[in-house]
């Protein structure tokens, strides 16, 4: 079920943010992954083993410049 995680993309975890998104902007990728919540735009950093686990659906950025 690899995903191919880039910054930018739109990822749906299991779990909704308290807030009530399922959904977060990927802002960093590595070991860690800094996520914004696309709700409330709250920021959170999470090892790529959690991301990868967590992860239900990816929607790529089609803005490319």
């Amino acid at each position: 079920m690899g995903f191919e995680y880039e910054v930018g993309d739109i990822v749906k975890l299991k779990k909704p943010h308290p807030c009530g998104s399922p959904e977060w902007e990927i802002l960093r990728v590595g070991a860690d992954f800094r996520l914004k919540c696309v709700g409330c735009g709250h920021q959170v950093m999470l090892p790529r083993r959690q991301v990868e686990k967590s992860t239900k659906g990816l929607r790529k950025n089609t803005e490319k410049n």
